[in-house]
């Protein structure tokens, strides 16, 4: 269980990463450049599955996708609310679903790494807060049995 400041710093982080690795799908030329990089990796690494180029409307969707996930972060960054946390869960949850979906077409396994980072932040962000009137009957009934 999450106390609230604990979850605020949660909400925060799960921002902040997102930001870091969704910022590069925000334009078509650094996407270009990640694609690149990816694809690199998926090679050396020598992973099955594909990872293939993208055409001007897989781009549009991934730059799209990007551009939408970089403002839903710098809003949770500013104000990383309860609220926002259980809102990015769901998303978060989405995104494992279609995820998965994409491995068991045959994307690249490099997906899988993208989907337990997902569940992980998922259910992190699913899990219980603590309530201040909890915190406070909690010490109520500490100071009591003392």
């Amino acid at each position: 269980m999450w106390t609230p400041e604990q979850y605020r710093r949660l909400v925060r982080a799960s921002a902040a990463y997102d930001l870091v690795v969704t910022a590069a799908f925000a334009t078509p030329w650094s996407f270009a450049l990640l694609h690149a990089a990816l694809t690199a990796v998926a090679t050396a690494l020598a992973l099955p599955g594909e990872f293939p180029a993208f055409s001007a409307v897989p781009m549009l969707m991934a730059n799209l996708l990007g551009s939408i996930v970089c403002v839903w972060s710098v809003l949770r960054l500013r104000d990383p609310q309860q609220q926002f946390g259980r809102y990015d869960a769901v998303a978060r949850g989405l995104f494992a679903l279609w995820q998965a979906y994409a491995l068991l077409q045959g994307a690249s396994w490099l997906v899988a790494g993208f989907l337990v980072v997902e569940l992980a932040w998922g259910i992190a962000q699913a899990l219980p807060v603590r309530t201040q009137h909890a915190h406070a009957d909690s010490r109520e009934l500490g100071g009591a049995a003392g």
